[in-house]
């Protein structure tokens, strides 16, 4: 079947997905035709329910027969049309020649079998080796996908590794059989910026050495930047723009792909002004619209989009095609098409004024005990925060920044004490904040929360969740005056008024985190804790998200704790920016000079690991890969708790925690090695 003399690894023609369920056809996939080469790194980009994970599952039908209608004219790999294979004649191929990494390795690995059990399964299976053949290259396997301690790893379970190690494993698996494609459905969406960078040069560096093709579904587009040699972007079940990565960013042709780019926050630069916008949403598929399905959004429609525009080839040398009757136009004003508003900075809070939230050496500890083993116990005491203090003054914006587990979502959850903390001073607007005291001032502060839809109780409309909070706190005793008021506040947020009646579940995950944000507002609070408040959006979404907050505090002057593990969307929003490491603040400054001049190795490695949407900055950028994961807060390290991962580590480090330290311009920096 193998011929090395094509360069065409896999080349799909008109590919067709539909879903037949009990009341309706989705078309999830329409019509998509697409070349991989061998070795080459393809991306696949575009908005949730785009088609993107549904059209690389279709290649290996995994996909529940029941409902599913696969449809294509060819599916040739490496020569062969795989589309006509049986499922037992796909099984032959499936983890030996093509391989998956899926985007939540818990979920993907059997949680009762060994990792060892699970990285020799292929092995024994496809390549026929023995059991004692099979763990020497499981061992093999690991050590190359960076996991220490390989051989005794082999008889652990799943839930015994860290997120990162997890997805490790799961390349380990996807490599097994040194396979030709592998195609990996966001590899890296639920991990930490500096988790993901190592990640991804991991698969890339294993793509070059190894000859393998790869296709990524992402929705990140500095990823896209920094590793993709080709990208398609997908609106609407169809591919609407195909090229190399340094053409889609340089120069991009379809109006979509130009209000994807220019709604992305930069990490690189300061912020100019407000994000610029896609406004609407993406057709439904159950009833697509006639024509150009991204028509009703587009900037630029004109008579002629209610015809179909066809995929047409633009240039060879970068093998780009758009499907867009006025790509010229595009191409020509795109720099115009998505006004972003305001263009200057706007005005930061005087910090001559008094703060509304103070919070000195608050401490949040938590008791815990694990099983280990059939009968032993082990306890311990986990130090979520260890030693924090800020403040955040009216109409300001504090980012709170750093990789899961340092603590972040503890802060704000011990300041509205949601969580009792152990220890410290909490003072909002004058009052000492403890467990008696917090019912004064509920109302004035309140939370955004990271996931809107479980945070929205699904049994209640979108009004009487709004009205819910109005009612309790006696705010408006009217009932008439309280709809009013429930049709002022979405509208505040950019909903219409007749989505009070509807349900949480009949909302977009954007239109929710708008609900959660209303919900928030009828309280009139004073600040608002947000936790992750666009981590799961798409970018369009987000910007739409971000732009809104801002007006908020600007009508309102409203001031933010912003918790996030997206620097770029940090740099943006915020005026101040704390960044934290295992329960303690490692640097903390305004956000131009931490940006611009930071000082703590950790700050400077996240930063190292965040890509930049510009395939040419991303070329020639030197990065400085953390390496390790975060230690167990149950037994941090001695010292400075970033020892362990700091590439300027000397002994003394380990000798005492440093103190967090003024090095000039309100620059704090808690290091030793810091001048």
């Amino acid at each position: 079947m193998k011929d090395n003399k094509n360069k065409t690894l896999l080349d799909v023609s008109k590919l067709s997905v539909t879903f037949n369920l009990k009341n309706a056809t989705v078309g999830a996939v329409d019509n998509i035709s697409f070349k991989v080469d061998r070795g080459e790194f393809l991306a696949v980009v575009g908005e949730s329910g785009c088609g993107k994970s549904v059209s690389a599952l279709s290649i290996l039908k995994l996909l529940p027969e029941k409902i599913a209608k696969i449809e294509s004219e060819h599916i040739l790999f490496d020569g062969a049309d795989i589309s006509k294979l049986s499922n037992e004649e796909l099984r032959t191929i499936r983890g030996k020649r093509i391989s998956m990494i899926f985007q939540e390795p818990m979920t993907s690995l059997n949680p009762v079998l060994t990792v060892g059990d699970q990285l020799t399964e292929p092995l024994i299976t496809h390549l026929k080796m023995t059991k004692e053949e099979a763990n020497k290259r499981a061992v093999e396997l690991l050590n190359m996908v960076g996991i220490p301690e390989a051989e005794g790893r082999l008889t652990q379970y799943p839930h015994q590794f860290s997120g990162g190690m997890r997805q490790r494993v799961m390349i380990a698996i996807g490599l097994a059989c040194e396979p030709d494609l592998i195609i990996a459905d966001e590899p890296t969406t639920a991990l930490d910026v500096t988790i993901q960078a190592q990640i991804l040069e991991l698969l890339k560096d294993i793509s070059k050495k190894m000859g393998i093709a790869v296709i990524m579904i992402t929705h990140n587009l500095g990823v896209v930047a920094a590793y993709a040699d080709r990208v398609n972007v997908m609106y609407a079940a169809r591919i609407i723009e195909t090229g190399t990565a340094a053409k889609i960013f340089k120069n991009p042709s379809h109006p979509y792909t130009i209000g994807l780019l220019r709604s992305v926050p930069r990490l690189d630069v300061s912020r100019k002004g407000k994000l610029a916008t896609i406004d609407g949403l993406p057709p439904n598929l159950m009833n697509p619209p006639e024509g150009c399905r991204f028509a009703a959004r587009c900037p630029i429609v004109k008579e002629k989009c209610k015809a179909s525009p066809f995929l047409t080839e633009l240039d060879k040398k970068t093998l780009s095609s758009v499907s867009c009757w006025y790509h010229k136009d595009a191409e020509k004003n795109g720099s115009k098409m998505y006004e972003a508003g305001e263009k200057t900075i706007k005005n930061k809070p005087k910090t001559s004024s008094k703060p509304i939230l103070e919070v000195n050496n608050l401490k949040q500890y938590f008791n815990i005990s694990l099983r280990s083993g059939w009968f032993k116990t082990v306890s311990g005491t986990v130090r979520a925060v260890d030693d924090v203090s800020l403040k955040v003054y009216p109409g300001e914006t504090v980012g709170l920044v750093g990789e899961s587990g340092c603590g972040k979502t503890s802060v704000g959850r011990s300041i509205l004490h949601l969580n009792d903390p152990t220890s410290g001073e909490i003072n909002f607007l004058d009052l000492s904040i403890n467990k008696k005291s917090i019912a004064l001032v509920r109302r004035d502060m309140q939370i955004i929360f990271q996931d809107p839809f479980s945070s929205l109780n699904p049994r209640m409309t979108v009004g009487k969740i709004l009205e819910e909070p109005i009612m309790v706190h006696k705010i408006i005793e009217d009932k008439q005056q309280r709809e009013k008021r429930v049709h002022q506040l979405l509208e505040q947020v950019g909903l219409y008024t007749y989505m009070a009646d509807r349900y949480p579940h009949e909302l977009s995950g954007g239109q929710r985190q708008r609900v959660g944000i209303a919900r928030a507002l009828a309280m009139e609070p004073k600040l608002i804790v947000c936790d992750e408040p666009v981590s799961a959006l798409d970018v369009s979404v987000q910007a739409q998200i971000i732009n809104l907050l801002e007006d908020l505090q600007k009508d309102l002057g409203l001031a933010y704790l912003f918790i996030a593990h997206d620097l770029a969307v940090v740099r943006h929003i915020s005026h101040k920016v704390i960044v934290m490491y295992l329960g303690k603040i490692m640097e903390f400054a305004d956000e131009k000079e931490l940006y611009s001049n930071p000082k703590h190795p950790y700050t400077k490695a996240l930063l190292d690991a965040a890509p930049v949407p510009d395939p040419l900055i991303e070329k020639n950028r030197k990065r400085m890969i953390l390496k390790g994961e975060l230690p167990s807060p149950l037994n941090p390290p001695k010292g400075c708790v970033f020892s362990t991962r700091c590439p300027q580590y000397s002994m003394n480090c380990s000798d005492a925690i440093p103190d967090l330290t003024d090095y000039g311009k309100k620059h704090f920096v808690s290091c030793i090695k810091v001048k």
